[in-house]
This record gives C-alpha cells, sequence and structure tokens, in this order.
C-alpha cells in the first residue's frame, strides 16, 4: 500500500487514572493484546504504542501510565511518560471509569486534580466514560453534563472497552480530530514495541496476577537473554524477576517453588503465541534492594 498517500492519520494519546481501562482499550481498538492488563491499578509502566490501521486511516495510539499523585521516583517517572506524551499528539482520550462511586465529600478534590490534568492538555480532547457495562444507562446523561462541564471536550463518549460497545463511534469521533497525512507505520506492524520488551511486560503481567499486596510493585523484570534459533524453531529467554526485599524473593518463588514455575508456564505459553514458535523461559529471582527508588536502574528497565 502506498505509504504517502494521504490519509487520516496521527498520534493519540489514551490518559487517564490507574485502573481506568486505558490498555483494555488500547487492546480491543487493535483487535489483538498488546499491552498487559490486570485488575490492579499501575500495572502500564512505560508507553506502549499501538497502531490501529484501516485502508482509509491509520490511528497511532498511545497507550500510558496512570495519572495520580506521585511521591516515589518510578511513579514520579510513569507521571511524566503520561504527561510528556500530551505534547506530541494530535488528539487526547481521558479515560475515566464511570462504574467508580464518587462520594460528594470527595468531588471538589476529584474535580481539581482531574482540571490540573485538563491544562497539560494541548490537542483537541474525547472524554470516554468507560466501563458502562457496569452501570446503570439511567446514570448516563448525568454523568455526560458533568464532565462536560469540567473541560471544552470535543466529544463525550460511552464505551465499555472490555466488550467493544461504543468503539466504533469513539473511533469516528478520532477521525474528526485527525489531519490528512501519510501512513506512519506498514499495515502490517501493530506496535513499535520488540518482542523482547513484550516478554517482559507478559512475565511482569503473570506476576501481577499470581502474587497479592505490594509484591507486583516492587517486582521488575529483567530480560537477560532473547535468543532465537530459527533451524529449531525455538525462543531461548533468560529473565530475571527483580524485588526489592529477601521476604519478597520467597514470595515470588513460593513452596517448593511452585509459584515461580506457575508464573514461568502462564508466561512461556502467551510469548509463544506472540512469537509463533516455542519457547524456553528461564526465569529466577534476584533482590536488588529499593530498586524503584534507585534511578540508574531505572533507567536500565527503559524510564
Amino acid at each position: 500500500m502506498d505509504s504517502t498517500a494521504q490519509i487520516r492519520s496521527g498520534m493519540v494519546a489514551i490518559v487517564g487514572p490507574p485502573n481506568a481501562g486505558k490498555s483494555t482499550l488500547l487492546n480491543t481498538l487493535l483487535g489483538q493484546k498488546i499491552s498487559i492488563v490486570t485488575p490492579k491499578p499501575q500495572t502500564t509502566r512505560n508507553r506502549i504504542l499501538g497502531v490501529v490501521s484501516h485502508s482509509d486511516y491509520q490511528v497511532v495510539l498511545l497507550d500510558t501510565p496512570g495519572l495520580h499523585i506521585a511521591r516515589e521516583p518510578l511513579n514520579r517517572e510513569m507521571v511524566r511518560i503520561a504527561m510528556d506524551s500530551l505534547i506530541e499528539v494530535d488528539a487526547v482520550l481521558f479515560l475515566v471509569d464511570v462504574s467508580l462511586p464518587v462520594p460528594e465529600r470527595t468531588r471538589p478534590e476529584r474535580e481539581k486534580e482531574f482540571s490540573a490534568w485538563f491544562e497539560k492538555i494541548v490537542s483537541p480532547a474525547i472524554m470516554v466514560l468507560n466501563k458502562i457495562d457496569l452501570i446503570d444507562r439511567k446514570e448516563l446523561l448525568p454523568l455526560i453534563d458533568s464532565y462536560a462541564a469540567l473541560y471544552p471536550f470535543k466529544a463525550i463518549v460511552p464505551v465499555s472497552a472490555l466488550n467493544g460497545d461504543g468503539c466504533g463511534d469513539l473511533v469516528a469521533e478520532i477521525l474528526n480530530l485527525l489531519p490528512f497525512g501519510p501512513r506512519y507505520f506498514p499495515d502490517d506492524m501493530p506496535t513499535d514495541a520488540s518482542e523482547r520488551f513484550l516478554a517482559a511486560e507478559i512475565i511482569r503481567e503473570k506476576v501481577f496476577l499470581k502474587t497479592g499486596q505490594e509484591i507486583p510493585y516492587s517486582t521488575a523484570v529483567l530480560i537477560e537473554s532473547f535468543k532465537e534459533d530459527e533451524a529449531r524453531k525455538l525462543v531461548t529467554i533468560h529473565a530475571a524477576i527483580v524485588v526489592e526485599k529477601d521476604s519478597q524473593k520467597g514470595i515470588v518463588i513460593g513452596k517448593g517453588g511452585k509459584k515461580l514455575q506457575s508464573i514461568g508456564t502462564a508466561a512461556r505459553r502467551e510469548i509463544e503465541e506472540m512469537v509463533g514458535s516455542k519457547v524456553m523461559l528461564k526465569l529466577w529471582v534476584k533482590v536488588r534492594k529499593n530498586w524503584s527508588q534507585d534511578e540508574r536502574f531505572l533507567k536500565e528497565l527503559g524510564f
């Protein structure tokens, strides 16, 4: 396909509070899983790029870490990544979870926090009211009115990122905001992320899903080697799950190594699907004290 042909094309940042469903929306619009998803907030740490290609348009979506009041170095980096994404895009999707009740006493605080984020937006913005499958439809109109009063959004679109409801309307509204231009990426390229990066994210997702409490937030994944053997149709991956304390190491390994084995099995299956060949995945756990506050190590992780 001629990459110089003028179509609707542009960059769109997906931003919003933690756990609003940004990664689920990205995966739904792409029609495949690129961004990891867990029920826990602040799963996304880096910016993930997904490309939705069609004969008439190409939308480059940026999934970003959740916007929150950050105190720790890792969290500050996550918010910086999200805020930086607002500067270089043609449009912004601001996503909120409408199923979360906001008590009257905290409503002014929430509106103040949102307004601080809205001030940083320099491109046309769409408010996306996500998780409408979890509320009574009668609640939608008052919600739309209350968000419309906060910022001059170009549109307010109710969706369920999980089941795809409203996503067609959302794409139509996005296209209204995009300029005409060339394709940024080949049609068969759904992301610019490397398989190495995606493998680390898949392993991290399984740690999130299979461990409780603070463990996922104290965990990072480093791919120490990623080797493809085309003749044997085998990919061999050595990866370290990095934790902050000795006690956390024991929890991730589990009794008799069962927890680590379970994380490895689930991750290997999904990585095999992604790379289209057999995978030999070797995982181990190592302690790096307070890594989330070590700026040099954060750079090693890609922040």
